[in-house]
């Protein structure tokens, strides 16, 4: 799925997001060399600094396939995922709270609590949940959908991270969160358009952090190609993690009873095998209205590739595994 340009209006929406990074960028920018290099940034960990685990996010918007991702994560036998908990999330958003005026900020510089004892305390909370919150194992990898939206910040305190972007059609997103009744960061699932342009705003965010970041530290992943071609697709996940590729990734179903949490979106859909169903359950559902103001709404569909305009877009062929020819 090719990533097309986009108009006057995306583009001056995605500058903006880009001055909002652009801070944590030059902090960024010295370590940006050494990432060139993908084999290395992933597998040279220092023993006595945690801060150089090969840790991995899962994130993106709510509902864009995140417990998926992060279940077929699971059944690899080298990585440990697990439910979200969405305490780092919570913590990033307390973080902003604490710097949101300069009273604040001077005050805690004040008490001498600066940007670096904060950075510290910040990534000493976040190892704790993520190595103790289940069965440790050769990689660490954490599934917070929104924790994206800072994955810059979280790149700073830990160098050898990589972030696995899930992208999919905003108009499914939207659907799958307005019929569920699911509110997110205080938007209120009361219409497909107030969704589709909380969609738009964080999906932007973050595609501009990812660019930021670059292909490899920040892997944006369809979720319509893990679906129609997961073989095809994990190995590629995999490629860019490093890390062999395992046909149990296929199988999640197998293995998700093992890490399953209720509070988690969609668990009745991770318990089963892939299935397409969910591709298309939004066809129809969105008002006319909706519809006919889409491409301004979501300027952020043609950007990731899909057209605004498409009512029922076709997303491709399902591969021989999907399709129960190919057995792993």
């Amino acid at each position: 799925m090719q990533v097309k340009r986009t108009g006057i209006v995306a583009l001056s929406s995605f500058y903006i997001i880009a001055l909002l990074v652009i801070g944590e960028l030059l902090l960024y920018k010295d370590n940006r060399e050494s990432s060139r290099n993908k084999r290395s940034i992933f597998t040279r960990t220092n023993p006595g600094n945690e801060t150089d685990l090969p840790l991995i996010f899962v994130g993106g918007v709510p509902s864009s396939g995140t417990t998926l991702m992060r279940s077929m994560l699971d059944a690899h036998p080298d990585i440990r995922c697990s439910p979200e908990t969405r305490l780092l999330s919570w913590l990033m958003l307390e973080l902003k709270e604490w710097h949101r005026g300069e009273d604040e900020t001077h005050r805690l510089a004040e008490a001498g609590v600066v940007p670096y004892v904060l950075d510290t305390a910040v990534t000493k909370f976040m190892l704790q949940i993520i190595k103790h919150h289940s069965t440790p194992k050769s990689f660490f990898c954490n599934k917070d959908p929104l924790l994206l939206l800072d994955m810059i910040y979280l790149k700073k305190l830990f160098r050898n991270a990589k972030f696995i972007y899930m992208v999919r059609d905003g108009r499914a997103n939207a659907h799958s969160l307005v019929s569920r009744n699911v509110t997110i960061l205080g938007v209120e699932p009361t219409s497909y358009r107030t969704m589709l342009q909380f969609w738009n705003r964080a999906s932007l965010q973050m595609y501009a952090s990812c660019n930021v970041l670059g292909e490899a530290v920040c892997l944006p992943v369809h979720y319509e190609k893990l679906v129609l071609q997961p073989v095809q697709t994990t190995k590629k996940i995999f490629e860019f993690l490093d890390i062999d590729w395992n046909p149990e990734v296929l199988h999640h179903e197998r293995h998700v009873k093992e890490t399953l949490s209720q509070f988690e979106f969609l668990t009745d859909q991770v318990k089963k095998p892939i299935y397409l169903d969910a591709l298309t359950s939004w066809f129809g559902k969105i008002p006319l209205d909706v519809e006919r103001d889409m491409a301004k709404i979501a300027p952020m569909l043609k950007i990731l590739g899909y057209d605004p305009n498409n009512r029922e877009p076709n997303y491709g062929e399902p591969d021989d595994f999907v399709s129960g020819i190919v057995k792993y």
